[in-house]
């Protein structure tokens, strides 16, 4: 693991080694991924994908009917981790079964399965593996983009079809003491240091967080959309300790709020949704960049950018926003993230806990890409697309009863995903009215029409720009920080 157990749990788990199943045999689905090089194009690799390790059979080793990873910890099975180890097997998983189907590029999740009698929820979790299917995919994103293509017009309110990134161990914390690993899909951690049953394939005695960096790439349905980075203290997966106040909220480890971007949330209530600007009806791509100082991977990262592409048009994420400190930040509001659109929106944990140059240092370590489908019965996931004030949703449109009685068939298609250089996941042809050579750089360079400034800037001020995405194909026009460059 990237982080070293602390000395109370490492104690504990001396002589534990977690036991793998046969019963179930673990066969990871496919979804081919693309690493792009503004020099050579996009490469396909044959990535595959595993589930959480809590949302898998995991048993009493002479009965499959009793669970291991109970809150709390039965305490016949697991008195302690050599005994638990000893007691219980993690086993393998049908990927049917937890709502998942995978072809070729592309992966559909399902929220709900009918069982014969009624739906039962089973709000996949997935990460995503190397060519090696043995220990998840580095992305190293600091200075580069990630694009992937996405069709949420079957989720409504309520909904959340995210993907984003962990700083989670590549290996899944893989050790003697868990030999399981990112096979079994060990490891899990985000900024929220959620208390589970188990972390790092161990069981969790002492009520710990399991925490780590976090980048919100994609939280959306139909309705809104967000994106948003969480800061941590520490580097890697790591614990935090209940007693010591380390996993609160506002004197914790990790930044919980985040410092994000929802459109709808900051006034503009007509870009992202049905038949709007971006049109969630129909599929679209997402482009995400992590821009630094000086466009090289060796300075601090700046700005995360937002691009959307639909009808092989480019869509910049929209400047617009009606929220008084973001219209009076330093040179303008291009509808990116930036430490300064973070001071102003107030997120005081995200800059404590190393704002947007804590984020670029994990970008640049590598995290895990993570997909998930899921609803909320705590809060009806308001904060995405509710009240009125964050989206378009009243406030108990989002009641997971109401979604599984009136639309059980809810599900997200992420497909074409890739990564690489800035420019490199798409193209851009030109046309309508589109501005092209010197002539491009210059608006770029100089706010494009007074609309915003660096790319967003560029495109702006120059209509719509016309792209051709993915088939590793790359060349015409390769968007760079803060200019578009006719090669």
């Amino acid at each position: 693991m990237a982080a070293a157990l602390p000395p109370f749990l490492l104690a504990i788990t001396l002589a534990a080694a977690q036991r793998i199943g046969t019963a179930i045999p673990e066969v990871h689905p496919k979804m081919a991924t693309q690493l792009c090089t503004s020099a050579a194009g996009c490469v396909t690799r044959q990535t595959s994908l595993v589930t959480d390790a809590l949302s898998r059979s995991f048993h009493a080793a002479d009965n499959m009917a009793v669970p291991c990873a109970t809150t709390p910890l039965n305490a016949t099975l697991c008195p302690d981790a050599a005994t638990c180890a000893q007691n219980c097997v993690l086993e393998g998983v049908e990927y049917g079964s937890i709502g998942v189907l995978a072809t070729g590029s592309a992966v559909t999740l399902r929220q709900y399965l009918f069982d014969g009698s009624a739906f039962k929820s089973v709000s996949p979790r997935l990460y995503l593996l190397a060519e090696d299917d043995k220990n998840y995919e580095p992305l190293k994103l600091l200075n580069q983009e990630l694009a992937f293509d996405v069709d949420v017009s079957k989720l409504g309110c309520g909904m959340n079809g995210a993907l984003y990134l962990s700083e989670m161990d590549m290996s899944g914390s893989r050790s003697e003491l868990n030999p399981a690993g990112a096979q079994y899909g060990t490891g899990y951690c985000d900024a929220q240091c959620f208390t589970v049953p188990f972390i790092n394939g161990l069981p969790n005695l002492n009520s710990s967080g399991s925490c780590c960096n976090e980048m919100d790439i994609w939280e959306a349905n139909s309705q809104a959309t967000a994106y948003t980075p969480h800061t941590c203290s520490s580097p890697g997966s790591f614990l935090c300790d209940p007693s010591t106040g380390a996993c609160n909220k506002t004197t914790g480890v990790c930044d919980k709020d985040g410092c994000g971007i929802n459109a709808f949330g900051l006034g503009a209530t007509s870009f992202y949704g049905p038949g709007l600007t971006v049109d969630t009806s129909r599929p679209f791509t997402v482009v995400t960049q992590f821009l630094t100082a000086d466009n090289t991977s060796s300075t601090p990262l700046v700005e995360i950018r937002r691009l959307y592409i639909q009808d092989n048009t480019l869509i910049p994420n929209t400047a617009t926003t009606t929220n008084a400190a973001v219209q009076k930040l330093p040179g303008g509001y291009a509808g990116a993230i930036t430490q300064d659109y973070c001071a102003a929106r107030g997120a005081k944990d995200f800059t404590r806990l190393g704002g947007l140059q804590g984020m670029g240092e994990s970008l640049a370590r590598g995290m895990v890409l993570v997909f998930s489908l899921w609803n909320s019965p705590g809060d009806f996931m308001s904060w995405l697309d509710g009240g009125g004030s964050n989206g378009p949703c009243n406030a108990t449109a989002g009641d997971p009863k109401g979604i599984v009685q009136n639309n059980p068939e809810v599900s997200v298609t992420f497909s074409n995903v890739r990564w690489g250089d800035i420019g490199s996941t798409f193209t851009v042809s030109g046309g309508g009215g589109a501005a092209s050579g010197a002539n491009a750089s210059a608006a770029a360079v100089a706010g494009g029409s007074g609309s915003g400034k660096g790319v967003n800037a560029g495109i702006q001020g120059s209509g719509s720009a016309k792209v051709r995405v993915g088939g590793g194909v790359v060349g015409g026009i390769a968007l760079l920080v803060g200019m578009i460059m006719v090669l």
